[in-house]
C-alpha cells in the first residue's frame, strides 16, 4: 500500500474514533486519538511495527480511562454478536476459536494449513494469502470479527471464495472498487462457487477497518 493510501486509510480510522468517542472531546481523547492514529500508520508502513502496537496499547489505554463504561460496552456487544455468530456458521466443534485483545495473522510468506477458524480481536491485524494456503478439509469457514481491524487478503483462484465483509468505519477495497466512509458492505463470490472442490467462506466484521482484498 503506498503512503497516500496509507494515509486515507489511517484518517479514516481516526475520523471514525473521532465520531464515535465525539461525545466527550477533551485533551485527554485527542491525545488517545493522536496515538490510535500514529499506531496504525507505523504498522502500516512496516516500520517499528513493535512501537506501533505499544502506540496503539497507549491510545486504547487512555480511551479506556476516558470512556471506560462505554467502551466495555462495546466490547461485550462485539464479543456477544460475535458469539453468535460462530454459533450459527460454526455448530461444530471441529474449528478453532480464539478470543485476544491484540491480535496479529501473517500468512502471506510461508504455507500455512487452511481449516476453520474463528478470531475475536479488540485490535488485529492480519496478512494472509489464500495461495499458500493447505487445505486440509474440503469446506471452511475463516472468521474475523472485533473494534478495530486493519486486514489484508490475497485471493486464489485455486478455490471457490465467497467473502462477507462489514466496517462501521472505514474502507473496504476489493480489487478496482474501494468503498469508504461508514457502514461499507461488500459480498462477493467467485464464479461456479458450487461446482469447486475446495470452498472457503471468509466473514470479516469490525467497527472501524481497513480491509483490502486483492486477486492474485
Amino acid at each position: 500500500m503506498d503512503k497516500r493510501k496509507s494515509f486515507v486509510a489511517i484518517m479514516l480510522i481516526g475520523f471514525g474514533l473521532l465520531l464515535f468517542f465525539g461525545q466527550g472531546i477533551n485533551f485527554l481523547t485527542i491525545a488517545a486519538l493522536l496515538f490510535l492514529v500514529y499506531g496504525v500508520y507505523k504498522i502500516r508502513q512496516g516500520e517499528e511495527v513493535k512501537t506501533g502496537y505499544i502506540l496503539l496499547a497507549i491510545g486504547s489505554g487512555l480511551i479506556l480511562l476516558e470512556h471506560l463504561m462505554l467502551v466495555v460496552a462495546v466490547i461485550l456487544i462485539s464479543l456477544g454478536l460475535f458469539y453468535a455468530k460462530v454459533k450459527k456458521m460454526l455448530p461444530r466443534g471441529d474449528h478453532i476459536q480464539k478470543q485476544n485483545f491484540i491480535a496479529g495473522v501473517h500468512w502471506d510468506s510461508d504455507p500455512w494449513a487452511l481449516r476453520s477458524i474463528s478470531m475475536w480481536h479488540v485490535l488485529g491485524e492480519h496478512d494472509i494469502d489464500l495461495s499458500l494456503a493447505i487445505v486440509e478439509e474440503p469446506e471452511n469457514i475463516i472468521m474475523f470479527q472485533g473494534v478495530v481491524g486493519d486486514i489484508d487478503l490475497v485471493i486464489s483462484e485455486d478455490y471457490g471464495v465467497e467473502i462477507e465483509a462489514f466496517v462501521m468505519f472505514g474502507q473496504i477495497e476489493f480489487g478496482p472498487d474501494k468503498e469508504t466512509g461508514m457502514v461499507n458492505r461488500l459480498y462477493w463470490r467467485s464464479p461456479n462457487y458450487e461446482l469447486r472442490e475446495k470452498k472457503v467462506k471468509i466473514m470479516i466484521s469490525y467497527l472501524v477497518g481497513d480491509i483490502d482484498i486483492r486477486l492474485s
